[in-house]
């Protein structure tokens, strides 16, 4: 975890750091599992002054992989929903998420933009469900850019103060980190 904590440092201050921020705040969204909270914090510590910057182009990244989310979810889900069953979520959690878009479609992308619940299972159940594109959209553009935004402005304000925190106590907060997305992924499972 140390070797990749001090990796993503290292990239965050390289000439393609935002082009790779973009890629993965985009591919999270639709497809993979990592998220890009990670990088975007690496490269507000990295270079404080372009908090707000990488915020916006995690936030691009973020709403527009979520419309390739939905494109798959209603475009191309019987082609593909089985390489997404069992591999990146399951049949439980995709039924549960689209039970949710039948009680309130924005509420459930808004919260899921937001929160560590997996976001491109909502976006692909959103598809599949052909909820309105307009509110998955304008859920997305508010519960993702709220998030980005609020995790960029504390790394900024805090600083050097939450680099040292960050190396201090890096393996509790990695821990802390990962506890979260699996509450995310068993809130989906059980709750939702």
């Amino acid at each position: 975890m140390r070797r990749l904590y001090n990796w993503v440092l290292h990239w965050s201050s390289t000439p393609h750091a935002i082009k790779a921020l973009f890629l993965l705040a985009f591919a999270e969204s639709s497809f993979f599992p990592i998220p890009p909270d990670v990088l975007l914090i690496a490269m507000v510590i990295a270079v404080p002054a372009s908090a707000m910057g990488y915020a916006f182009v995690c936030s691009v990244g973020s709403v527009l992989g979520g419309m390739a989310g939905y494109a798959i979810g209603w475009g191309v889900w019987e082609a593909v929903g089985g390489i997404f069953i069992g591999h990146v979520f399951s049949r439980e959690v995709f039924d549960k998420v689209v039970q949710a878009y039948n009680d309130n479609a924005f509420i459930t992308v808004l919260t899921a933009a937001f929160t560590p619940i997996p976001y491109k299972v909502i976006t692909i159940a959103a598809g599949v469900t052909k909820i309105s594109f307009l509110t998955l959209v304008i859920a997305s553009v508010i519960g993702r850019s709220a998030r980005f935004f609020l995790v960029a402005g504390l790394i900024s304000y805090f600083g050097p103060v939450m680099k040292e925190k960050i190396e201090k106590y890096f393996d509790w907060l990695a821990l802390s980190f990962f506890a979260l997305l699996i509450a995310g992924f068993l809130l989906v499972r059980y709750i939702l």
